[in-house]
């Protein structure tokens, strides 16, 4: 913990932070004391009191030799928290105020139009920010591998809980290749997402269809973490209106929200999730890994929908089911009126 930054991301820097955690340690302290604890010295100690007392970190004791003492954290955090609310308050009035210097050109140069991405943090933020600033509407292509932990259900419901745009999602069957893909897919489509299966040749993201992220390498490559973002052109326009034409030839993801009720008709909420990965192309191995079952035990289960269904082959089960409406009713979904 003692080497842990837990300052850093509001304005406190690592000779700052270190300054004051020494004096909630160990109390009020002259310069000398303080420098004997932290090995900084005096003459160091002394350039950074200025910045420590603006940030509110320490007051000063009356009284000679010169002694420092640290504000309590609980008041030391809400006073650096104010005042970075206030910095980001003012830096998003200058939005404005900048976007004016910028309006009275016309069209787009070829060198605003792309943006490159580098590095698989940098482009997880980037994608973050994308997701965050969309207003009315996040398009989605789905497809591995993954810029973000899909297996973190807390900062999966923290990202859901930030989210302010509505998502439409088409998964491709490589997009449930990842285990715990089912579950994150789940709890997106249970926090509002519309979600359809289909063919997904990349993956892509695209808010309010004024910005476009895709991968800059093939995906063989991607393990490097390079992606392309595309603001208003042609180009993106063509983006959006390869993700609509995906979308309407894609069929739609159902999955069970949760328990299966006693006494329910056929199919069983248990046999949904089976149908709507069938329907989706996927194999036995991939259904298997996404349901926590053994290929065995899948495999039992597909041979015994097919016999219900009537169906020649696996596929045919899911694309019967599809038709039929059974994954819909088996979900607890309607027919839009």
């Amino acid at each position: 913990m003692a080497g842990r930054r837990l300052l850093e991301g509001l304005g406190v820097g690592a000779a700052e932070e270190t300054g004051y955690r020494a004096l909630l340690r160990q109390g009020p302290s002259t310069l000398s004391e303080l420098s004997a604890e932290t090995g900084a010295s005096v003459a160091a100690i002394r350039r950074m009191l200025p910045r420590m007392e603006n940030l509110g970190l320490v007051t000063r004791v009356a009284g000679r030799p010169l002694r420092l003492l640290a504000t309590p954290p609980s008041v030391a955090v809400d006073i650096l928290v104010a005042r970075r609310h206030e910095e980001i308050t003012h830096s998003r009035a200058a939005v404005a105020l900048l976007a004016t210097e910028v309006a009275g050109r016309v069209g787009n140069h070829p060198e605003e139009v792309l943006e490159v991405v580098t590095g698989r943090e940098a482009v997880a933020r980037r994608f973050l920010q994308l997701e965050h600033n969309a207003a009315d509407e996040i398009l989605v292509l789905v497809h591995p591998p993954y810029a973000m932990d899909i297996t973190d259900e807390g900062e999966d419901r923290r990202r859901r809980g930030d989210r302010r745009a509505q998502a439409r999602a088409v998964y491709g069957p490589r997009a449930f290749d990842e285990p715990g893909m089912l579950e994150h897919t789940r709890r997106s489509i249970a926090d509002g997402e519309q979600a359809r299966l289909g063919d997904v040749p990349l993956k892509l993201a695209i808010a309010d269809g004024r910005t476009a992220m895709l991968p800059l390498v093939s995906e063989q490559d991607e393990a490097d973490g390079s992606a392309l973002v595309v603001h208003p052109s042609a180009l993106l326009d063509a983006l959006v209106a390869l993700f609509e034409a995906l979308w309407r030839s894609a069929v739609p993801l159902r999955l069970t929200p949760g328990a299966e009720p006693e006494g329910e008709s056929w199919p069983r909420h248990s046999d949904t999730d089976v149908l709507t990965l069938l329907a989706g192309g996927m194999k036995d191995e991939t259904i298997a890994r996404q349901l926590r079952l053994s290929s065995r035990t899948v495999q039992r289960r597909v041979q015994a929908l097919c016999e219900q269904l009537g169906a020649r082959t696996r596929f045919h089960a899911g694309y019967l089911a599809a038709t039929q409406e059974l994954l819909n009713r088996a979900a607890g979904y309607s027919r839009p009126g």
